[in-house]
């Protein structure tokens, strides 16, 4: 019997008869009090389809080629607990180039679906995206490759983003977005480098990002608020390690290259910057630096932020930087920090 990461005493007893039984060699995902187990070669979405809302389903080590769509409530696809379960692009084409989406609608949301200890890799949007949810719990992933997002959520609320590793994605690793009011959404204890931006919050309030590690990106955190209402902000950036996010990453029609940003606000208001190390990152962009409040497209000003007892160091330009004309009311208290713009911020 493989090992799971489920770990109630009932499911285990279940697939210990199960294994007993050589049931797990069958050709076909079998279930046991509401659980499926697939096997390499056994489809993860006719597992998906029959476990239904509330059912779960648990995967052996090994390769799954095909995309995974899950439209009802409560699932939950887990990983091995040793071992790797991996979702590779295949034939199965339901979620249109993500790996695992989880879309509801904007009448009805899905609520409570968890993705835990998988792999994804390769796809051609993002790896793990939920759409439309309330609850929508991603921990353990790793998800690497993929032609957007690594991992994320958009018109979601109270998502929970933990223990992930985000790496080599074309967009951001860790993604927030498009959400008004994203309601207690948390960001914490992940890894990403390798990305455009390491974690990216875009439109979005009243949510967390705490406790990761960004390095090797174009820019470790990136609040953009691109809309003049309603503004992004709002949040706490808090505790976060974001290193020598040094690579480049080229312009685009609504933005300029990006190279040596630790973290930028752009358009945002009322964030609170607080406990972070934010050391080595440098380039020339015009969004290169520790911690830098840029203009916004929209227009809206980078304004009212708090940034309180960080350590912002050998950055350059600046570990510190006041460039938007438009802001107003920023306050930096209690930084270990060398250099900024203006000379006062340090």
């Amino acid at each position: 019997m493989f090992p799971f990461r489920v770990r109630t005493t009932g499911i285990l007893f279940a697939g210990a008869a199960l294994a007993g039984s050589g049931v797990l060699a069958a050709p076909s995902a079998q279930a046991v009090s509401g659980v499926r187990y697939v096997t390499p070669g056994q489809s993860v979405q006719a597992a998906v389809d029959a476990a239904g809302s509330g059912g779960t389903v648990v995967l052996a080590p090994g390769t799954y080629p095909g995309d995974v769509s899950i439209t009802r409530s409560g699932v939950r696809l887990i990983g091995p607990r040793t071992g790797r379960a991996e979702i590779v692009p295949g034939t199965n084409a339901s979620c249109g180039g993500y790996g695992i989406c989880v879309f509801g609608s904007s009448g009805n949301l899905l609520t409570n679906v968890r993705i835990d200890g998988v792999t994804v890799t390769g796809f051609a949007k993002t790896g793990v995206m939920g759409r439309y949810t309330d609850g929508f719990t991603v921990t353990g992933v790793r998800s690497r490759g993929n032609g957007e997002h690594g991992i994320g959520e958009e018109f979601s609320v109270r998502g929970v983003f933990t223990g992930n590793t985000a790496q080599d994605n074309a967009q951001s690793g860790l993604f927030v977005g498009d959400a008004t009011a994203a309601k207690g959404t948390k960001v914490a204890g992940n890894s990403a480098s390798g990305n455009r931006i390491g974690v990216h919050i875009r439109r979005g309030r009243d949510l967390g990002v705490t406790a990761n590690t960004l390095t090797g990106n174009c820019a470790g955190v990136f609040v953009v608020g691109d809309s003049s209402s309603p503004v992004a902000g709002d949040l706490d950036i808090t505790g976060n390690r974001i290193v020598e996010n040094n690579r480049y990453c080229p312009p685009n029609p609504r933005i300029a290259y990006i190279q040596g940003s630790g973290i930028v606000l752009t358009g945002a208001q009322q964030v609170r910057i607080t406990g972070n190390t934010i050391t080595g990152n440098q380039g020339a962009s015009p969004m290169s630096g520790g911690i830098v409040m840029a203009p916004s497209i929209s227009g809206a000003p980078t304004s009212f932020q708090t940034v309180v007892g960080n350590t912002v160091r050998n950055n350059a330009p600046a570990d510190l930087a006041e460039r938007d004309p438009r802001g107003s009311g920023n306050r930096y208290l209690g930084n270990s920090c060398a250099r900024s713009e203006p000379a006062v911020t340090c």
